[in-house]
């Protein structure tokens, strides 16, 4: 990943994970899962602890999923 922190995922990874190129299509299945998102100048971003919690998984449980998953 080409960010400073980890927990981050840019846009770029976010266009790896969904398989959607446009911007419009990333921002639209991340609303459709749940997963909050911010708009940056680069594109939406978000973390792996707000992926975790649209997946029910509450911050600090071991079983959350990390950077790794990419």
């Amino acid at each position: 990943m080409g960010n400073v922190t980890s927990d981050v995922l840019s846009f770029e990874d976010l266009q790896r994970i969904t398989g959607y190129q446009r911007r419009s299509d990333v921002e639209r299945t991340l609303l459709e899962q749940g997963i909050r998102m911010f708009r940056g100048k680069a594109g939406p971003w978000t973390t792996i602890d707000l992926i975790n919690r649209a997946g029910g998984v509450a911050p600090g449980r071991q079983d959350r999923y990390n950077a790794d998953i990419l």
